[in-house]
C-alpha cells in the first residue's frame, strides 16, 4: 500500500505537468486514500463495489450494510456462497448484481481467482483476472486497482465523474471517452491522481451551486 508521503510525491509530480494541475493540488490537496484492505478482505471490497455499481453513495450503502447483516457480519467467499441468491436479492440486490456476487464468490472458493495474489500482476493483467468473473467490468476492476491496491496511474475514462470534473476544471462544455483517454496521457505515470482530483473538483463544484 502506498504511504502518505507516496501519495503526496505523486501529487506533486502530477501536478508539475501543467498550471491547472497546480491549481487541483492547491484547491483539494495530494491524493488521499484509506488504508486499502488487507488481502484476506478483497473479496468484500470488491463484492462491496458491485453493490454500489450505478447507485448513490447513501443508496449502496445501505445495501451492503444489509448483504453484510445477511451473510453473518463478514462477507467471505464461504458466507456469501452459504447465504444464495435469495438471501441477496432480500437485501436489495438485483438478480444481476446478485449473481455477480454469487459469481466472485465462487471464482474466489474455487481458485479460479486468486486475490491474495493478485497485487503481484500488472495493472492490465489485475483487470484481465477480475473481469473473468461475468458482471465485472472494467470500471469495478479499476476501482479495485486504485482504492484497494493503490496504483498510481489508473485512468478510468468511462467514469463519468472523472470526465466531468475534467471538464469543468479545463472550462470544457463536455469531454469523450477518447478525448479523455488523450487529455490524460501527459500525466502518465500519475493519472490516478487527476482522476481523484477530477471527483473532487466535480463534488466542489456540486457544492457550490447547492
Amino acid at each position: 500500500m502506498a504511504t502518505r508521503a507516496q501519495l503526496t510525491a505523486w501529487s506533486e509530480r502530477a501536478a508539475s505537468v501543467d498550471p491547472v494541475a497546480a491549481r487541483l493540488l492547491h484547491d483539494h490537496g495530494p491524493l488521499r486514500l484509506g488504508a486499502g484492505p488487507r488481502p484476506d478482505e478483497r473479496f468484500a471490497a470488491l463484492a462491496r463495489s458491485v453493490c454500489f455499481q450505478q447507485l448513490s453513495g447513501a443508496a449502496g450503502a445501505t445495501i451492503w450494510g444489509r448483504v453484510v447483516a445477511a451473510v453473518g457480519g463478514r462477507a467471505s467467499p464461504t458466507s456469501v456462497l452459504a447465504a444464495g441468491p435469495d438471501a441477496l436479492r432480500g437485501c436489495g440486490l438485483s438478480t444481476a448484481k446478485a449473481a455477480t456476487v454469487l459469481g466472485l464468490a465462487d471464482a474466489v472458493a474455487s481458485g479460479r481467482l486468486d486475490l491474495r495474489g493478485i497485487a503481484r500482476r500488472d495493472d492490465e493483467a489485475v483487470i484481465e483476472a477480475l473481469t473473468t468473473v461475468r458482471g465485472i467490468g472494467r470500471w469495478t476492476a479499476e476501482m479495485f486497482l486504485l482504492f484497494s491496491l493503490h496504483r498510481p496511474d489508473v485512468w478510468p475514462v468511462g467514469d463519468l465523474g472523472v470526465r466531468n470534473g475534467f471538464a469543468l476544471a479545463h472550462g470544457l462544455p463536455s469531454l469523450t471517452v477518447a478525448e479523455l483517454g488523450e487529455a490524460g496521457e501527459r500525466f502518465r505515470p500519475y493519472r490516478s491522481v487527476v482522476a481523484w482530483w477530477c471527483w473532487r473538483e466535480l463534488d466542489a463544484r456540486r457544492g457550490q451551486n447547492a
